[in-house]
């Protein structure tokens, strides 16, 4: 057995230990950590009906329960026992990479693995179309905004949600026709016939977009944005940060310590929700460290341009062999699209590269990889997973990345545990203080680890 996929059956028994709660019809939506002793006896599918039957249906409208059926259902891959949900667990906040340890996703076949970590997919509902041009302004230059996906090539959750079906590396898929066999054998045909039509299954095409649209409804209810944190009810008025997340929040958003609220946007004056998803969904060139985790970083001529291979998912029919994409704007080389900071402390590994394990290694990485970059690369050589001509691309001018090296950082340590303070205040399923239940969100759940894993790179504390 490969020594990935080894990994990948050693976890899987410990992250079956979690259990979910939600409660569509209060909008709450806790993790909890309890025993479920006999998850890893189950089946892929059997495990997926599980979590499934933890989400509360009962106000969900018909498009949306056929959603969350199509969306749990582990027979929709090639092989069998790959579903949406298994990359998108519920119990991390719709992340989990099929429970690998490694940054990015197992697909359907055990040799088969992703290139990027399996971002979050809630609060995604209000993701502007992607624009090249951009409708937002940084430091006096438009940026590339909005779309679904690292790279923003699908422009609406409907577009998002079929791409996974076909992509080799995750439900693998080879056809539309043989995909919608499937959904035709499926226990909930009949309540797609009776939703889309009794012919729908006739034509493949169609009923691969009522596949997508069946989804996106369920994508777009109250599970996957419950607004539920800490930080709500403080803006609502019903709670208080502590000292530490108040100091955390100022550090957040003071353009001379943080700088988070550059792209992680924050209206602290609304009690609008909406206004403060921690994501204005822009583009950005961080200049990540190459991750040795990665099975296709094994091949040095294998780089991840991000931004600049983007091949709009519109024009594409899904099943169709993918090109080698052209790079056609190699200004945009290396960009990729911010992502909400909302339930952050339940989403590692964190970067488009599942680079860091421990969320405080992310924010101390912000601070200091200017100012110390031997601590995050190989003999302090910066930027080395980009080919030298894409480096200017870089933001090296944004607070906190204008310091060069040698020079104080912007935050220090206490300050960078402030942040991550600030940062436990996002996650939801926050309860106030009586109600018999918990006040604050555990901890943070981080990928598990074995003895012959890669790590992310050091953590930024001797005691972390």
């Amino acid at each position: 057995m490969r020594a990935s996929t080894f990994l990948f059956h050693r976890t899987r028994p410990r992250l079956a230990r979690a259990a979910l709660a939600i409660s569509v019809a209060t909008g709450f939506f806790c993790v909890l950590l309890a025993p479920s002793p006999r998850a890893q006896d189950q089946s892929p599918e059997q495990f997926m009906l599980s979590l499934a039957a933890a989400i509360d249906d009962s106000t969900l409208k018909p498009r949306e329960r056929l959603g969350l059926r199509l969306f749990f259902d582990a027979s929709l891959s090639e092989p069998a026992g790959l579903a949406c949900a298994s990359c998108h667990d519920p119990r991390r906040a719709f992340t989990g990479n099929n429970n690998t340890m490694i940054g990015v996703a197992l697909g359907s076949r055990t040799d088969q693995f992703g290139t990027r970590d399996a971002p979050t997919i809630m609060y995604l509902a209000t993701t502007p179309r992607f624009s090249r041009n951009g409708g937002i302004e940084s430091d006096g230059k438009r940026v590339p905004v909005g779309g679904h996906f690292w790279d923003g090539r699908a422009d609406t959750l409907e577009e998002q949600a079929k791409q996974p079906l076909f992509n080799p590396v995750e439900m693998n898929n080879s056809e539309i026709k043989l995909l919608i066999a499937k959904v035709a054998k499926a226990a909930y045909a009949g309540e797609f016939r009776k939703e889309w039509g009794d012919a729908i299954f006739a034509d493949p095409e169609a009923a691969l977009d009522a596949v997508g649209a069946s989804i996106a409804a369920f994508e777009r209810t109250r599970v996957f944005q419950p607004f539920t944190s800490k930080f709500d009810y403080v803006m609502r008025g019903e709670a208080t940060f502590t000292e530490q997340e108040q100091r955390g929040l100022s550090l957040f958003t003071i353009r001379q310590k943080g700088n988070c609220a550059q792209c992680h946007t924050v209206d602290t004056a609304s009690r609008d929700p909406q206004k403060s998803l921690f994501t204005d969904f822009s583009y950005r060139a961080l200049g990540l460290p190459r991750s040795p985790r990665i099975p296709k970083n094994a091949d040095p001529a294998f780089v991840d341009l991000g931004l600049c291979e983007r091949v709009p998912v519109a024009g594409v029919k899904p099943g169709t062999p993918a090109a080698n994409p052209a790079v056609t704007d190699p200004a945009t080389c290396g960009l990729f699209k911010t992502p909400t900071l909302r339930n952050i402390t339940i989403t590692a590994p964190y970067m488009h590269n599942g680079l860091f394990d421990h969320l405080r290694d992310a924010v101390a990485f912000y601070a200091t990889r200017d100012t110390d970059p031997s601590r995050w690369f190989p003999e302090g050589r910066k930027f080395n997973d980009l080919p030298a001509q894409y480096r200017a691309n870089v933001d090296v001018d944004t607070p906190p990345y204008q310091r060069r090296p040698k020079q104080r950082p912007q935050l220090n340590d206490e300050e960078i545990d402030d942040i991550v303070a600030f940062l436990y205040t996002l996650t939801d399923g926050y309860r106030r203080e009586g109600t018999g239940l918990y006040n604050k969100p555990r901890t943070e759940i981080t990928p598990p680890r074995s003895p012959n894993s890669s790590s992310s790179p050091p953590a930024s504390r001797g005691d972390y």
